[in-house]
């Protein structure tokens, strides 16, 4: 089985070289690991070209017990990608795991999770109170971006200075997710806080001696900051809020649904977020829709609470 081993590398210099995030690439890597050591420890040992159906169904039952439908999917779907690979390399003839499908993942089945106006003013103020001045105009630049545009995390961390267009109040968000790129105007609090931020960032950058940095957002040692920095500081800042917080994914979902609630179309929610599909931005019309709001203040249980309060 060393011959998997040197298989696995090849396809993930393939898979490495798409400009897909590390964490999905190394998520990646460790699965296919893992199968290839499942496979190793079974006696008597399978032969590669000759893989069965059975033993690899028999794999994916053992690895996927008890786990969620959602990470049985995207393990299926890891295995048979890799087996399209093994079919392009001529080890197998054909792909058994073309028709093995993982359970059907209904986005709807799961509402987005959304901050409360409440916890939005909490963070900024959090954010607000940083001791360093870089590290304050930092912090309220990127809670801006996240809720003002709805960028993804590793949107955020990707951006480059060239990427803002002060004149037109435009950020440039790169496509490497949905290939496709997009322009953004940004609304008057993002607009100042970018602005804001400029300064300290030069300043920052100045004192590193890493004036010819690219990325927009960096850190305390000009470098660019990384999505797993983002992760740790809008946590930190959180716990110092004494909110909850799951992911910063929240920003993305309150951004939606406020837009929403505000009353742009669908189409226009899709465009500023980047989706695809606009199946993607109808999910957000369970947990913000204004219809619904409007339909259940003419609910005949409003006039009968005045009724009564009158007699009362």
């Amino acid at each position: 089985m060393h011959r998997w081993d040197r298989l696995v590398d090849l396809y993930m210099e393939g898979y490495s070289s798409r400009g897909l995030a590390a964490p999905t690439v190394k998520a990646t890597r460790r699965e296919l690991d893992r199968w290839g050591n499942w496979m190793k420890q079974r006696r008597p040992r399978p032969d590669l070209e000759r893989l069965s159906s059975d033993t690899i169904v028999a794999y994916i039952k053992d690895r996927n017990t008890f786990k969620a439908r959602a990470t049985l999917s995207g393990n299926i779907s890891t295995m048979r990608c890799f087996g399209e690979f093994l079919v392009h390399r001529q080890i197998w003839a054909s792909n058994p795991l073309r028709w093995i499908r993982g359970p059907k993942i209904d986005s709807r089945c799961k509402l987005p999770r959304r901050l409360s106006s409440q916890a939005m003013t909490d963070l900024w103020k959090a954010a607000a109170s940083c001791r360093l001045q870089h590290s304050r105009h930092l912090w309220v630049t990127v809670l801006c971006l996240f809720y003002g545009t709805g960028i993804r995390r590793g949107e955020l961390s990707r951006l480059n200075v060239g990427d803002w267009d002060s004149v037109q109040g435009v950020l440039r968000i790169d496509g490497r997710k949905t290939g496709r790129e997009r322009m953004v105007p940004v609304p008057d609090l993002v607009y100042r806080g970018i602005e804001s931020y400029l300064p300290h960032r030069h300043n920052m950058l100045e004192t590193c001696g890493q004036l010819s940095a690219r990325a927009l957002l960096v850190n305390r040692d000009g470098g660019r900051l990384s999505e797993a920095a983002i992760s740790r500081g809008i946590h930190g800042l959180a716990r110092r809020a004494k909110i909850q917080l799951s992911s910063v994914h929240q920003f993305r979902h309150s951004c939606a649904s406020d837009l929403l609630e505000e009353g742009l179309s669908l189409p226009e929610v899709k465009a500023v977020l980047g989706h695809q599909s606009i199946g993607t931005t109808v999910r957000y019309l369970h947990i913000a829709d204004p219809q619904k709001h409007e339909a259940m203040k003419r609910h005949p249980l409003n006039e009968w609470l005045v009724c009564q309060e009158a007699c009362s």
